[in-house]
């Protein structure tokens, strides 16, 4: 038989191959990180009818090339394009996540729970056990988790990543440490030389979250004539729950005579004070001096008196609820009981300062310092999740916490176009890709990173497959076209009988 027969059935079968790998290419134009693949041709086999033959110099006779016929094609390779980036497709979801490559070929590690795999299709999801999974397959995303003791990533082999669990929907309180008096007192205002002096209310947070308010008043020393200078008075007036309630109350929780109550808060502030006026009964306290000139904050008394001239600066005191001790608790669900432990307070006067402001104060006392540290915080809530361009997640709280959950690794291979595609857009090893250590590496390593809130398309170039289908489709019909007219030849050999 001849032999072009089996060249062009040959043929036929790799340009099937061809349009085979074409077709699922345009398939998968619009799957979520698909990589399109391509179709290498190679020569079959040769049969060799005379080999070559050396000249010879004696006789002047040159060399004859060998003498072969091709026998037909192969398909020598399909190739993945794994290094050619999909468009980005904004979704806004948080967990939909893009991987931008800067120099190496990054993939998502999934687990099915007994295989790893790699994934570049990063439209994941929270599944009802708190697990990060892949929304098409359910596979928990792996990564790295948070040392409980540093409260950094401890990189080591990967897991799945849980965001979401009961330790975490919470966030733990913290008690107010520190507070700052600002803004302006004004020697004019008729609430600081009133009977009841200007009020400012202070509102912290014991170790328990529980919020209260302290309640300060400052006015215009009367008694023994100290009135004098830029000296003010400030007292602690009483201490409210959120409910609005004294809390200043015996052991038992019933209210405080004035006398009793006015000693009880003499020892939360200015215990060592004198009181203002000991005909009132009014709380003891401290002096504030202020710079007459520059009515710059200069002194806080620290024994109780007037600040004395060219006394060292003291620019702060403790609101000492230490000495409320630990009365208060708190009825659980569960019939267990919680007891809150006040911390003292810190409270810097030094940003306030006494100038004119036509006749109306805008001092305040308020938690934490000047730029917002320790200020103490309720128990919080989880009101959202993130993952930033490195991989790692964050949950915020409603307290204004944000704590680090984990961190999506990636994996790296020598040979990424060596992958298998298993299906699912997702990957496995082989021998000529190179193996997974099972600890993968940081996205950010080589700047590469992580684009929340988008997905990778596919990379399919409709305009080139479809150049390569008329290709593929002419190759097909002239290898037809060699089967028939051998046909035809053969068809002549046997009417030759005839």
């Amino acid at each position: 038989m001849m032999r072009s027969l089996f060249s062009a059935v040959s043929g036929l079968k790799t340009h099937q191959t061809r349009m085979d790998v074409i077709g699922n290419n345009i398939a998968n134009v619009n799957t979520e990180a698909f990589k399109a693949s391509n179709v290498r041709f190679s020569e079959l086999m040769y049969q060799t009818m005379s080999t070559a033959s050396g000249g010879d110099a004696s006789t002047g006779t040159g060399g004859v090339n060998a003498k072969q016929v091709g026998l037909g094609v192969s398909t020598a390779s399909t190739m993945i394009n794994i290094t050619g980036a999909g468009s980005s497709e904004t979704t806004g979801n948080p967990f939909d996540l893009k991987l931008s490559d800067s120099q190496t070929t990054n993939f998502f590690i999934v687990s099915d729970g007994t295989n790893t795999m790699f994934t570049r299709a990063g439209s994941f999801y929270v599944d009802g056990n708190g697990y990060l999974c892949m929304s098409s397959t359910g596979y928990t995303v792996q990564g790295w988790q948070v040392d409980k003791t540093t409260g950094e990533i401890h990189k080591d082999t990967v897991s799945p990543l849980q965001v979401m669990s009961p330790s975490n929907t919470t966030s733990a309180p913290e008690a107010t440490t520190k507070a700052h008096v600002h803004g302006i007192l004004d020697k004019q205002d008729t609430d600081v030389t009133g009977k009841d002096g200007y009020v400012m209310t202070l509102g912290f947070y014991d170790d328990l979250g529980y919020s209260y308010t302290a309640k300060f008043a400052v006015s215009t020393p009367k008694a023994n004539g100290l009135g004098a200078g830029n000296n003010y008075f400030i007292s602690l007036t009483d201490i409210l729950d959120s409910d609005g309630k004294s809390i200043i109350t015996d052991d038992a929780g019933k209210a405080l005579s004035d006398d009793a109550k006015r000693k009880k808060l003499d020892e939360i502030w200015g215990a060592d004070g004198k009181a203002d006026d000991t005909a009132t009964n009014a709380p003891k306290g401290y002096y504030m001096k202020y710079d007459a000139n520059k009515g710059t904050f200069v002194n806080i008394s620290a024994d109780g008196a007037v600040p004395a001239a060219g006394a060292n600066a003291v620019t702060a005191q403790s609101l000492k609820l230490s000495a409320l001790g630990t009365k208060f608790t708190t009825n659980n669900a569960d019939g267990t009981k919680q007891t809150s432990n006040f911390k003292d307070i810190n409270v810097d006067f030094s940003t306030s300062t006494n100038v004119g402001h036509g006749g109306k104060s805008t001092l305040k006392v308020e938690k934490g310092t000047s730029v917002g540290k320790e200020t103490g915080k309720k128990n919080g809530a989880m009101i959202g999740l993130a993952v930033d361009q490195s991989g790692k997640i964050y949950a915020s709280y409603d307290n204004g916490n944000t704590e680090l959950l984990g961190q999506i690794a990636v994996a790296q291979f020598a040979n990424a176009s060596g992958l298998e595609k298993i299906g699912d857009n997702c990957y496995q090893t082989t021998l000529n890709s190179g193996e997974f250590d099972g600890v993968g590496v940081a996205v950010d390593a080589d700047g590469s990173k992580i684009n929340s809130g988008q997905l990778e398309m596919s990379n399919v170039d409709l305009s080139g497959q479809f150049t390569d289908m008329i290709i593929t489709q002419r190759g097909f019909q002239a290898n037809s076209r060699v089967i028939t007219v051998s046909d035809t030849l053969l068809e002549e050999l046997i009417n030759l009988k005839r």
